[in-house]
Formats: C-alpha cells, sequence, structure tokens
C-alpha cells in the first residue's frame, strides 16, 4: 500500500490551496435546494427529542447542570464519569485538544473533516498530513504515521470517504507519550457500531469525539462529548469556558442515551446502509462517475472528471452536493453525497443523468 506523508513547512502554507473552514452547510445556505451536501439526518430530531427539548425551556433561568447528562454519556459507554466532557458539538473539542495539549508535532490522517486541522493551526501548531489515496480505497496503513509524531487524527468512519477502518488498525497507533485523536461523529451511523474505540479504556493517550447532531438532527443546537483519560478531560476542562453547553442540549444528550434512543438509532443505521447500497447501485449506472465503494456512512465520496461544473449544473437542477476540493488529498473532481430516502435519491440521480448530459 503506497500512502505518503506530505508535511507542512509552516502554520499557514495549506490555506492557500485548501478552504478549512469551508462546510457543508455553506452549500445548501439561503437558497431552496434538496440536500446532498449535509450529513445531518433527515426529518430530525424526532417529535419524542423535541418535546424533550421544549419541556427544557422552563428551567432557563437556572444555569445549566450537566451531571445528569454526563452520567448518561458515562453510563452508555460503560464508563466512569470522570472519562467524559460534555461538549458545544464535536468543534469545540477539536479547538479544546489543540489549545490544552503541547503537542509538538501533530499528525492528521487526511482526508477528513477539516476542522481539527484548522483549530491545530489557529492555536500556532505546525501540521503535519498523512495522504490516503483513491488507488488504496483511502483505507489507512499505520506505518504511514511517523513514529515521533505526539498527537494523531484520524476519522472513522472518516468524512468524506465514508471508509471504516480497523478499530485494531486505529489502536495500534497508540504509543506512550501520543495523543491519539479518532473523530467517531458518524460512528452511530454504522449498525453495531462496530471499529468504534469509545469505550476502551486499555488504549494509552486514547480520546473518542462524538457528536450527536448528524444523527439527531441537533446541528442547530450543539452537542457532543469527548471520551478520554481523566487526566486528558482535566486539562480541556481547564481551557473550556464556564457552562459551555446550554441546558436545551445537555437535556438532548441525556434523552439520546436511553435504550429506547440507542435503539431508534440503530433502527436508523441499518435503514441508512439500504439507503446507501441504492444509490451507490445507481450511481455504478454511470461510466463517468467513480464512487468509493467501501462506504460506510451516511455519505459517499465520488470522483467525476469535471465535478465542479457537474455540481453548478445540478444546483440549476435543485440539488446541493458537498465540493471536494476543500479536503486535503482531493481535488475538484470530487463531490461527496449524503444518502437520503429512495426517493430523494432516484430523483438526484435523473438530474445527476442531465447534468452530466450537459457537460457534454
Amino acid at each position: 500500500m503506497d500512502i505518503h506523508t506530505s508535511a507542512d513547512s509552516s502554520a499557514d502554507s495549506s490555506a492557500d490551496t485548501h478552504d478549512l473552514r469551508h462546510h457543508g452547510d455553506a452549500e445548501v445556505r439561503d437558497e431552496k435546494l434538496t440536500d446532498l451536501a449535509v450529513n445531518v439526518r433527515t426529518d430530525t430530531p424526532p417529535a419524542w427529542l423535541r418535546e424533550r427539548i421544549a419541556d427544557s425551556l422552563t428551567g432557563l433561568a437556572a444555569y445549566p447542570d450537566g451531571r445528569a447528562a454526563r452520567a448518561a454519556v458515562a453510563e452508555r459507554h460503560d464508563l466512569p464519569g470522570r472519562r467524559v466532557l460534555l461538549t458545544a458539538g464535536a468543534a469545540e473539542a477539536f479547538v479544546l485538544l489543540a489549545r490544552a495539549l503541547p503537542a509538538r508535532r501533530p499528525v492528521v490522517v487526511h482526508p477528513q473533516f477539516t476542522e481539527p486541522e484548522a483549530a491545530l493551526r489557529d492555536a500556532g501548531h505546525e501540521v503535519e498530513r498523512v495522504l490516503l489515496r483513491e488507488q488504496d480505497g483511502f483505507r489507512f496503513d499505520p506505518a504511514a504515521v511517523p513514529e515521533d509524531a505526539d498527537l494523531v487524527v484520524i476519522g472513522n468512519p472518516t468524512n468524506p470517504t465514508s471508509v471504516l477502518h480497523p478499530a485494531a488498525a486505529i489502536a495500534s497507533l497508540a504509543r506512550p507519550g501520543r495523543w491519539l485523536v479518532v473523530d467517531e461523529a458518524f460512528m452511530d451511523a454504522v449498525p453495531g457500531e462496530r471499529e468504534s474505540l469509545a469505550s476502551r479504556t486499555d488504549v494509552p493517550g486514547l480520546v473518542v469525539l462524538r457528536s450527536l447532531t448528524k444523527t439527531w438532527g441537533l446541528a442547530g443546537l450543539r452537542i457532543g462529548y469527548v471520551l478520554a483519560e481523566p487526566e486528558t478531560i482535566a486539562a480541556l476542562e481547564r481551557v473550556q469556558p464556564l457552562w459551555p453547553v446550554s441546558t436545551p442540549a445537555l437535556v438532548a444528550a441525556e434523552a439520546c442515551m436511553s435504550r429506547v434512543a440507542l435503539a431508534e438509532a440503530e433502527e436508523a443505521a441499518r435503514r441508512i446502509g439500504v439507503e446507501r447500497a441504492h444509490l451507490l447501485a445507481g450511481l455504478a449506472e454511470f461510466d463517468e462517475v467513480r464512487a468509493v465503494a467501501a462506504a460506510e456512512g451516511p455519505f459517499v465520496l465520488v470522483r467525476i472528471e469535471g465535478a465542479d461544473a457537474v455540481r453548478e449544473h445540478l444546483r440549476t437542477l435543485g440539488f446541493a452536493a458537498r465540493r471536494g476540493d476543500t479536503f486535503p488529498g482531493l481535488d475538484r473532481n470530487w463531490l461527496r453525497l449524503a444518502v437520503r430516502d429512495r426517493v430523494t435519491t432516484n430523483r438526484f440521480l435523473q438530474a445527476l443523468d442531465q447534468a452530466l448530459l450537459l457537460l457534454g
């Protein structure tokens, strides 16, 4: 497997070629488009969760108390509470990590969610990249990570490739004196959450990030959490503002840890797998489209020669797709597509056919 590394010589060297601050919501903002750009599950939050959040509004006069939500997260992962930190979404967690951990040689495995690198750069770190390649199926080889890296960030399943890496391969990166940060924001969209490291306590330096915004449709509420060794949690807490998570978000977090909610998430993950297979089958009908077939998340990554022009044509036909060229390791010929229901997917495939015909 030929996976190569790319080392940046300064904190600003790659900002000119990849917009690390671009996210999928920018593709749909202010326009009425069918959204395949954002990876939030449709028809969420469910009614029962909206009701729980609405009921919490009567308690807004009091300062947020995160103890119940923290305990619920700890119980859900069979961990002690001192290994849990609640955050205003996973994005806040990346900022806390960048500010709190005195890493000397941080490495980010790309292509993946760009916020970890952006946060590290903002905190003054020089960031080294390990770039995974299409010809290897964007699969990860632990040997590609420099031995003296003291902070490694990897997504699982990875956004935007949708590749699910073996937990054993990721865990093998652990070293004394190294933080191993695993972004599991989409792991609850994988049936059985196989390959998750969230409940592991035997991996030194492990830091797992989770988000509740994707499966439960809470992007506007901002809620996520960190699972790590107590010393790491304490370091993150020291740089976190007071009361960082609102009362409604805390109530939502506690509710999403219940057995009923977890069962609902598991069923949603199963349905996503069925709908993803339908999308991939439809994409396979196009000679011009090459999809990452090993997709395990609620989105797929596709390569189309001239995908930037295809994306613009799709917008005129009413569909928003996520551009790929803002992810290090990808260029203008890549698009990320969120998995939607069969009716929406069929409409999108018809629009894609028209867009490709327009390119001729």
